[in-house]
């Protein structure tokens, strides 16, 4: 099979009508090398590069409930920087760069569910503004 590891995806197909930073960036602690008294952080296997975890609320409507927030672990040499807040917003809306998803079956529901990464995370991109048409001339719908 072509498909080895994680599986590259879009930002618009994991999250098609955008999401919320509901939490804070945190760095994903590795309980596995851990030892009592010594924290040691994640790493991703492939990279080398440390492991950052930021909760998020996914805005689709259709979405049940309890399954609006997840998390999205970010690849990063540092912490990264989430995006300025927008004035008059509650929540800060996010995009992630350079993003994966990695099915699995979940332990507790043995349900299919997906591990998201990315290597980054921005501001959203703005929205492709309407043409408008040429002043004097009329645009037949």
């Amino acid at each position: 099979m072509a498909l080895q590891g994680p599986i590259p995806v879009n930002f618009d197909q994991v999250f098609p009508h955008g999401c919320y930073l509901v939490g804070e960036v945190e760095q994903v602690k590795d309980f596995t090398a851990s030892t009592n008294g010594r924290t040691v952080y994640a790493k991703d296997k492939t990279t080398g590069e440390l492991v950052w975890q930021v909760a998020v609320m996914d805005a689709d409507p259709a979405v049940k409930i309890s399954q609006k927030t997840v998390a999205v672990k970010i690849l990063a040499p540092v912490q990264p920087v989430p995006p300025s807040p927008v004035p008059g917003l509650p929540i800060i809306p996010v995009e992630f760069d350079g993003m994966t998803v990695t099915p699995y079956v979940a332990q507790t529901t043995g349900r299919l569910a997906y591990s998201i990464r990315a290597t980054g995370m921005r501001a959203p991109r703005a929205a492709a503004a309407p043409a408008k048409a040429p002043a004097g001339k009329d645009v037949a719908a």
